[in-house]
């Protein structure tokens, strides 16, 4: 374990300001996260230096079609999440407890240059609460002239958020949906906690926008339109990812209606010059 950034000890409990649950953990319990645990009165990263996934990808399977196209990426995932999407592409190690294994920044950096790799990419499960991990990486991959992405649901506080754009150069970024009621049952509190975190992270590096159109959560053409609005107020020039769902973990609707998806993308395109449908089979 590696004691936590952002965290302080008040009132008998360890108050979290990684990302916006604050959590107030007692000794011995952890965080909604599932990784952040509370020993002696300090917080630590469980997952430091677990890794449960690592893989060389397109760059334009993040997805990022941008940025460096055409080139390969370093991806590397630990485990756990701070939201509790029932949807999850990848709930065996953002929802459950994985094999991992253990390596350290160090080598992380140099499996990358000696692959000669241009990029790494934090990513399957949310990079942001393996943040300890991720930055201790990226500032060793920023000395070695390697590029630093982030795959992430961009739940995270402006503090911490500040902090690692020094160091990245690419993100993706997951807008689950249009309504702030449907994000807290994903466990978020709000859309724009998002649309900030988007609005902060493209002032410093490339961003895109991963969408997936989910029956009953992200379908509705007309508030996805709204949606596309505010997204444009904040960057004309952003590349947007529609992606369609398929039935996983919990939730078994029907894969989204093509129907759907192309009225979506059709909307889009209204705003929009890149406008890419993925995960279409």
């Amino acid at each position: 374990m590696k004691e936590a950034l952002y965290y302080e000890y008040t009132e008998g409990r360890v108050h979290c300001h990684l990302c916006p649950h604050h959590c107030k953990i007692k000794e011995g319990q952890v965080g909604r996260c599932q990784v952040r645990k509370v020993v002696d009165n300090k917080l630590y990263s469980i997952n430091y230096r677990k890794i449960s996934a690592i893989h060389v990808d397109p760059i334009e399977k993040k997805p990022i079609i941008g940025w460096k196209p055409g080139s390969k990426i370093l991806s590397i995932g630990s485990f756990g999440c701070n939201l509790y999407c029932p949807f999850c592409q990848n709930y065996h190690i953002s929802m459950e407890k994985p094999f991992t294994y253990q390596m350290t920044s160090d080598e992380i950096v140099y499996k990358t240059l000696d692959l000669g790799l241009p990029s790494i990419a934090y990513t399957y499960n949310e990079p942001t609460i393996f943040y300890e991990m991720m930055i201790e990486t990226a500032k060793l991959a920023n000395e070695k002239g390697i590029k630093n992405v982030m795959v992430t649901n961009g739940f995270i506080e402006e503090e911490p958020l500040l902090n690692l754009l020094n160091y990245l150069d690419a993100l993706n970024i997951d807008l689950k949906t249009y309504s702030d009621d449907i994000y807290k049952r994903l466990g978020g509190t709000t859309v724009n906690q998002i649309l900030r975190t988007i609005q902060i992270a493209s002032t410093k590096c490339h961003v895109e926008i991963s969408l997936l159109i989910v029956p009953g959560v992200s379908d509705d053409v007309v508030e996805m339109e709204k949606l596309f609005e505010k997204l444009y107020k904040i960057n004309k020039n952003f590349i947007l990812h529609i992606s369609r769902y398929y039935p996983m973990y919990k939730y078994h609707e029907r894969p989204t209606d093509l129907e759907i998806m192309r009225a979506i993308q059709k909307k889009a395109l209204k705003y929009f010059e890149k406008v890419n449908l993925g995960n279409v089979r």
